[in-house]
């Protein structure tokens, strides 16, 4: 096989490879491709190698869309599949379905926040599901404050949050989630009263004096019972009344349920299932002081819903255990449930709690800023909901620990949003150019509103050449690669010969080569200076970006994700005062 084609190979894996996951090829996966093609050079891998290291450097130097043109330049049809429908992701099917009349799923979110893209795993595989089985899928809000982690006196305790029942809300109808009802806990108390009280009475529950520390030291990790444990059924009940009757405060008395302190797992001892909360609820104020733990209230809730199924993270098998030890005490028919892996994201971090603390403080701008990772953040970027939800569904119901990689939400959100994109250019930190020896007064570049799609019509920009003298900005991050000598293209406009860089100054000088293509020469981005507007971009890291844009700008709708070219895609967001303010989209 010659080089040449060998070459090519490469690049069209590579290519491939990278426009799928974030603009960097995958070494390894160009290296099998080629192998599987043409099993008889294997003997020469090693030869291979170090074209393909060349080849993978100059693929990881291409904006994705000039990585588009290069793949489709050698080969037409490579991106046919991804440019038609999204192929349907295949989940497997719920277990045990004929047991059930009814597919009954429900979202359990605790409202202390906006959903962030560490809870949407459970809200699209429910939904998912839900629809591919016309079920029944309820809102269900979790907004109970019998937590431990729910302290007054921290700053940083985990509470509910007011506006963030609201916040959900809009979250859930950004991905398209539909549900029958809302049921909220905090309704729900006098339920949880009732059955607890039954557990009481069957002796299978008592109430209990004992400090967290004492409890966890001399009893649970011993695996001894507490003296409470073998009270009488009339002294628990008298004592719970008490309880009710707010005789005992937070910290001072308890409800355990007997799951038995001989279990194996030490986290599995004699759970507690109520506890006191004197803390004010925003629902239901300070009418209630005893709250159920998550596991305690939904092995009732979940019973008296129908739910046929649960879809929850593997951390939660221990609540799961208890659940199941509620039900069968009662006789209850048993909702199936499932778990998936472990989702870690690096380099973001994901807490309702602190994202909540830092907007208060005003170091957040508000649910929107994009270090949230909210549902709303990922609106205000440009990213869709259909790209989110596709990229969580390959990961399927896998119990195996995955590291998820924004790249992967980002090639799903291009797949969509790069065929309905217009282009623009953008100059961020502009540096002036001034080229002499300009032979005409005017030039009026036209590029494309879209390179792959000519149809959608072209855009003006018009350069006025004053004593033969042009005065353009570009891109800072362009200028200090240039050099002196060199001859360049202005994108659609002309080609110039570099005379001096002076970055200190922000000035280059130069002079007019030549206007006609020629594709041996760099391309780089510009605007005229006296004409353009300004651009703010919010960046995922919550800095802001500033540049020029150009005069096209002032007529683009809002909301609507645009690219500037060579740069990224950016969702427009406001335009005042010859100002256009966007965020970063990827």
């Amino acid at each position: 096989m010659e080089e040449k084609e060998i070459k090519k190979i490469l690049w069209i894996s590579g290519l491939k490879n990278a426009l799928e996951f974030g603009g960097v090829p995958n070494k390894k996966a160009m290296m099998g491709k080629l192998m599987a093609e043409r099993k008889d050079l294997r003997p020469h891998a090693k030869e291979i190698i170090p074209i393909l290291d060349e080849i993978i450097e100059e693929i990881k130097n291409l904006n994705p869309e000039e990585q588009k043109r290069k793949l489709l330049e050698l080969d037409p049809k490579a991106l046919d599949k991804k440019e038609g429908k999204a192929e349907e992701k295949l989940l497997p099917p719920l277990p045990e379905i004929e047991k059930y009349k009814k597919i009954v799923m429900r979202l359990a979110p605790y409202p202390s926040g906006a959903l962030h893209i560490g809870n949407a795993r459970m809200i699209v595989l429910n939904d998912e599901y839900v629809k591919k089985y016309n079920g029944e899928l309820i809102l269900f809000y979790d907004d109970t404050i019998g937590s431990p982690m729910v302290l007054r006196e921290s700053p940083r305790a985990k509470y509910v949050l007011p506006e963030a029942y609201d916040l959900i809300k809009e979250g859930l109808e950004w991905l398209g989630v539909k549900y029958s009802k809302i049921l909220y806990k905090s309704d729900r108390l006098d339920i949880f009263y009732e059955y607890c009280a039954k557990l009481i009475k069957d002796h299978i529950a008592y109430v209990c004096f004992c400090s967290a520390v004492d409890f966890r030291e001399k009893y649970k990790e011993q695996g001894m019972s507490c003296p409470h444990r073998e009270h009488t059924i009339e002294k628990n009940l008298n004592e719970w009344n008490a309880m009710l009757n707010k005789a005992y405060h937070e910290g001072e008395a308890v409800v355990r349920l007997k799951t038995g302190m001989d279990q194996k797992d030490p986290a599995l001892r004699d759970q507690i299932i109520m506890r006191i909360s004197e803390a004010k609820h925003p629902r239901v104020g300070e009418k209630y002081i005893i709250w159920p733990m998550l596991e305690f209230s939904w092995a009732i809730d979940d019973y008296l819903i129908g739910a046929s199924h649960i879809i929850r993270g593997i951390d939660l098998v221990k609540e799961g255990i208890i659940e199941e030890f509620v039900w069968d005490h009662f006789g209850w028919k048993k909702a199936k449930l499932l778990y998936y892996g472990r989702l870690r994201f690096p380099g973001l971090k994901l807490s309702k709690t602190e994202a909540r603390n830092k907007i208060q403080s005003g170091e957040y701008t508000g649910w929107e800023d994009p270090r949230t990772w909210s549902m709303q953040s990922l609106k205000k970027r440009g990213i869709r909901a259909a790209a989110l939800r596709e990229s969580l569904l390959d990961l399927g119901m896998s119990q195996t620990g995955i590291n998820f990689s924004v790249n992967w939400l980002y090639s799903k959100n291009q797949n969509i949003i790069d065929k309905i994109s217009d282009r623009y250019f953008y100059v961020e930190d502009p540096i002036t150019v001034v080229v002499d020896n300009v032979p005409s007064d005017e030039y009026i570049a036209e590029p494309l509103l879209h390179p792959s799609n000519p149809k959608r019509g072209k855009r003006k920009i018009r350069c006025v050449a004053k004593n033969h003298q042009l005065t353009l900005v570009i891109s800072f991050s362009d200028a200090e690669k240039l050099k002196t000598n060199q001859i360049l293209r202005f994108k659609d406009l002309v080609n110039i010969k570099i005379n001096s860089v002076d970055l200190n100054k922000k000035l280059i000088q130069s002079s007019f080569h030549s206007k006609e293509l020629d594709r041996q020469f760099s391309i780089i981005h510009w605007l005229p200076k006296d004409e353009n507007i300004k651009v703010i971009l919010v960046n995922p890291d919550g800095t802001t970006s500033n540049g020029l844009g150009e005069l096209n700008l002032l007529q683009i709708p809002m909301d609507q994700t645009i690219q500037f070219e060579r740069f990224g895609f950016v969702n427009p967001i406001e335009l005042k005062e010859n100002c256009l303010f966007c965020y970063f989209s990827h």
